[in-house]
């Protein structure tokens, strides 16, 4: 009895070392379907985005959130890894328009390469303070929830008013918002709060993604030079 009583947290510690390792390397391999929809993106023609202001991005909204429901769905199968990377393939897809948009500037890629690096300074450097200090942030919970919904509710509503002061005071917020998640997704990992690392990986990718295309916005309005 008391073998066991000493042997769970040992075993329990063990399976939330092993989710976190499982959701480092998958986080990593959902970095090749991104960079490939990415790359598909850029030789894409985006129009439509511009001929539908309104519908194109609601439309694109639509369809992550319901590649994300089928993850959730299938998370406990092959399938819901299958599922996880192609969702990566369209979210780098969907990368299109804003790298096309960065590219055209006359200093674009460094633009592109400062916000990659910039957000896995920010991945790396949060992620390490979660995993050394083991502390529990899921106290963060709530407030980044309302945090989200009320992000979310202020994106929707700029798509139809389109304020530029707006648009970069969401980015602002975006970065600061998913940049905590990263502290509380992290979190739960390390606590036993997540440990299904399909799930684990898709929150931590959005955290990255959000980062990415928020700190690229960001940089493209202060910093952009345009021909």
């Amino acid at each position: 009895m008391e073998y066991q009583t000493i042997s769970q947290p040992g075993t329990l510690a063990l399976e939330q070392n092993k989710v976190l390792r499982n959701t480092y390397l998958m986080l990593a391999l959902t970095m090749i379907p991104t960079i490939v929809g990415a790359f598909m993106g850029l030789s894409t023609n985006f129009s439509f985005m511009a001929q539908h202001p309104i519908m194109a991005p609601l439309l694109m909204f639509g369809v992550m959130m319901g590649m994300l429901f089928a993850v959730t769905a299938l998370r406990n199968s092959v399938w819901g890894i299958a599922m996880l990377l192609g969702f990566t393939f369209v979210a780098g897809w969907f990368l299109g328009p804003i790298l096309q948009h960065a590219l055209h500037l006359r200093n674009g890629a460094q633009l592109v390469g400062m916000a990659a690096g910039g957000t896995g300074l920010i991945f790396f450097s949060l992620a390490t303070i979660a995993t050394v200090t083991k502390k529990d942030f899921s106290f963060m919970g709530k407030f980044l929830f309302i945090g989200l919904i009320l992000l979310l509710i202020a994106s929707l509503a700029n798509i139809f008013f389109a304020i530029p002061a707006l648009s970069l005071t969401i980015s602002a917020i975006a970065v600061l918002i998913f940049s905590a998640y990263i502290l509380y997704d992290i979190s739960q990992i390390i606590h036993g709060g997540e440990t299904n690392y399909v799930m684990a990986t898709m929150t931590l990718y959005l955290d990255i993604y959000n980062i990415f295309v928020n700190l690229l916005s960001l940089l493209m309005a202060f910093a952009g030079e345009k021909d």
